[in-house]
């Protein structure tokens, strides 16, 4: 489903794409002279007051259905608001660093899948060192993904 999205006059069908929100925060601080501002450090301490703010959104309600079906639009709204602040000092960050967002968005998921693979953490909210598999003799061992001992200690003879 195509949507438009208005900013400024100008007219964007389709999918946003990360580059686009670099270009328009990137022309946006630009036009302001506000790059002297945005240092990695100010963009993310920026980053997590909005986190804070979204936070606020959802602070005492609970645990929440998925899609929101109790909310009001007007809340929706406010949410959506909120999660674009949080989107777009993440964009602008990266895009300060040098960072390609997209690519090491990618490059997090296929690592995530290595440190999580299906066959043992299929249904399970386990953390990645504490994932049991089960042995050739059935005993249950522990898979140690970032070759640490019990105690902490690296083992980089793994």
């Amino acid at each position: 489903m195509k949507r438009a999205v208005e900013n400024e006059g100008e007219e964007f069908k389709g999918v946003v794409s990360l580059e686009l929100l670099k270009k328009k925060m990137a022309d946006f601080a630009k036009e302001r002279e506000w790059d002297q501002f945005h240092t990695p450090r100010n963009l993310l301490l920026a980053l997590v007051g909005e986190v804070g703010e979204l936070s606020e959104i959802f602070q005492w309600k609970g645990e929440v259905p998925k899609g929101l079906p109790n909310w009001e639009e007007k809340e929706k709204q406010h949410l959506g608001e909120e999660l674009s602040d949080v989107l777009l000092y993440l964009v602008r960050l990266s895009d300060i660093c040098g960072i390609d967002l997209g690519k090491a968005a990618l490059r997090k998921l296929e690592l995530n899948a290595i440190k999580y693979p299906v066959s043992l953490s299929k249904g399970s909210s386990k953390k990645s060192t504490t994932l049991l598999c089960k042995s050739t003799t059935t005993t249950s061992t522990n898979i140690n993904i970032n070759n640490e001992s019990e105690n902490g200690v690296t083992d980089d003879a793994a």
